[in-house]
């Protein structure tokens, strides 16, 4: 599905905002040390920091003022289901990977998409330490700061680049009969924000992401469109692609590859 007519005027001032968005949790954010920021447990024991809240409220009123006709669904921000009757919505991460942000580590990120009838057509991911965004349009490519970025060419499993839960890498060399042949897999450090883990696949720096259950569609949306217009694909073990502002938008396992690699890491996650 094409960006909508009426939305794509508005580009530049979305981009604008993400960028401010990034420059709004700076701040708060200590490389190598604890946040500033002041931090509680949300129900379920998940941290929240003042960050979250903060650039949360400002993409909330800063986006619904630019597509007014767009429903809210965001990690930091009361779910109303009303967004299940609307065609268009913004999914929002203010801070994606909030414990690597509150302990220093630089791979976090803010995290949006635009949903016009349950599917992706407007996905950014910012990278505020390194001061890098990530963009796509439905059918228009992805970029990396304005420049063109594209999946690996990476075709087999073994010698590729994986990164994401241990336990999911494990499963992969243990079916596929690689366990037993050193460096068969170039494990990767983990990276904590699942949105720059997608887009990363996306511009060709990862061949393998590995996601666990539980992941939300904040989580995915943007960065699952941007890795799509990069030549890529986010799927479930069955094969299927998310589908996104379901009633309880909850994921199971996932992986990010680039096309030619989908078959091969389906049959090792099996």
């Amino acid at each position: 599905m094409p960006l909508p007519d009426d939305v794509r005027p508005h580009l530049p001032q979305v981009r604008a905002t993400i960028r401010e968005a990034a420059l709004l949790a700076l701040p708060y954010f200590r490389q190598g040390e604890r946040t500033s920021a002041r931090v509680w447990s949300k129900s379920g024991g998940s941290p929240v920091t003042e960050a979250d809240v903060t650039v949360d409220a400002f993409l909330k009123v800063r986006l619904s003022e630019l597509i007014p006709a767009a429903a809210w669904l965001s990690e930091e921000t009361r779910d109303d289901p009303v967004r299940l009757a609307h065609d268009l919505v913004w999914i929002v991460d203010p801070i994606d990977g909030t414990r690597a942000f509150l302990s220093g580590d630089p791979d976090w990120s803010i995290a949006v998409a635009l949903l016009a009838r349950g599917e992706p057509v407007l996905g950014l991911v910012a990278a505020p330490v390194t001061a890098t965004l990530y963009e796509a349009v439905a059918g228009e490519g992805a970029t990396k700061d304005g420049a063109t970025i594209r999946v690996s060419g990476q075709a087999a499993v073994a010698g590729a680049r994986v990164t994401g839960p241990k336990p999911m890498a494990d499963r992969l060399e243990r079916v596929l009969g690689l366990a037993d042949t050193p460096g068969a897999l170039v494990r990767l450090p983990r990276i904590p924000s699942l949105a720059l883990r997608l887009v990363r696949v996306a511009e060709g720096l990862v061949d393998v992401g590995l996601v666990s259950s539980d992941a939300r569609d904040w989580d995915l949306a943007g960065a699952d469109l941007i890795l799509r217009e990069a030549g890529g694909t986010v799927v479930d073990l069955a094969g299927q692609p998310p589908v996104y502002n379901r009633r309880e938008p909850i994921h199971g396992e996932l992986i990010a590859v680039p096309q030619a690699l989908r078959a091969p890491v389906l049959a090792g996650l099996a």
